[in-house]
């Protein structure tokens, strides 16, 4: 299959799961629980998860998903392609029922996010991207296309500008994000939950993401294979490298998006 194939047999399968979603969402009969890691999960992200990877695994390629089963890190080491996917993003902003969660689903090669899906199930909304096939919001019957910056911005940039749009975590803020925040001349600080902070970069409704806190692979991988295709970047603190996946340790360090 090709990347169109592919990338269609995801946004079909985070449309279904987001059905789902919405069916237990609408429900309030969550059946939430608290994992090792003293998370929340819900009968949602269950549900989600099984929809996500049955309709995934008619492509062949491995999954690595947040509500799966651990796969050690000396086999997936050796995964040439795979999906990286977070079947609800957000169980907090789900409970919470402010309507900010998504689907995340994210097609990697040799470790690197190359194409991303992201469905808001609450809107409709739908964005996907890769590099070489485009970057589309889908809402309802409309389509909207964004194309890449003609060159990626730098920090110093921001930093020069009279007003920034500044995204945080609504669920979790921090002091480093104040420290950093406080660099920029005047900053309007912008919340949202899971992903759909990416897309207030994309959808040019805010400047720069910081996060200086945990998040894992499955968090991000899919907004940045979105935010790839669009000329920006998810980096490291040091401003050097950008976000690696597959490690041992699926945790993320903290990164700076623009």
């Amino acid at each position: 299959m090709d990347l169109k194939q592919l990338i269609q047999i995801a946004e079909n399968a985070a449309i279904d799961a987001g059905r789902s979603i919405m069916e237990i969402y609408d429900s309030d009969e969550f059946a939430t629980e608290m994992k090792d890691n003293a998370t929340p999960i819900t009968r949602a992200d269950k549900s989600a998860h099984e929809i996500v990877t049955q309709s995934l695994s008619k492509t062949g390629l491995p999954i690595l998903s947040e509500e799966g089963i651990n796969v050690d890190f000396k086999e997936r080491k050796l995964w040439e392609y795979f999906w990286l996917i977070d079947p609800l993003d957000g169980t907090k902003e789900f409970i919470h029922k402010n309507g900010e969660f998504t689907v995340n689903i994210a097609l990697m090669k040799m470790n690197v996010p190359v194409a991303g899906i992201i469905y808001r199930p609450c809107s409709g909304s739908l964005y996907s991207g890769a590099a070489g096939y485009g970057i589309f919001k889908k809402e309802h019957a409309e389509t909207i296309q964004f194309f890449p910056l003609k060159k990626r911005k730098t920090l110093d940039e921001l930093l020069a500008k009279e007003n920034i749009r500044l995204v945080a975590s609504r669920s979790h803020p921090s002091k480093e994000t104040q420290t950093f925040s406080a660099q920029f001349k005047k900053v309007e600080i912008m919340s949202a939950g899971s992903s759909l902070k990416f897309m207030l970069l994309l959808e040019n409704k805010a400047e720069v993401y910081p996060r200086f806190g945990t998040t894992m692979e499955w968090d991000t991988a899919a907004a940045h294979a979105i935010l790839n295709a669009s000329n920006r970047g998810v980096y490291q603190t040091d401003l050097a490298s950008e976000l690696s996946y597959n490690k041992p340790d699926l945790r993320n360090p903290f990164f700076i998006a623009f």
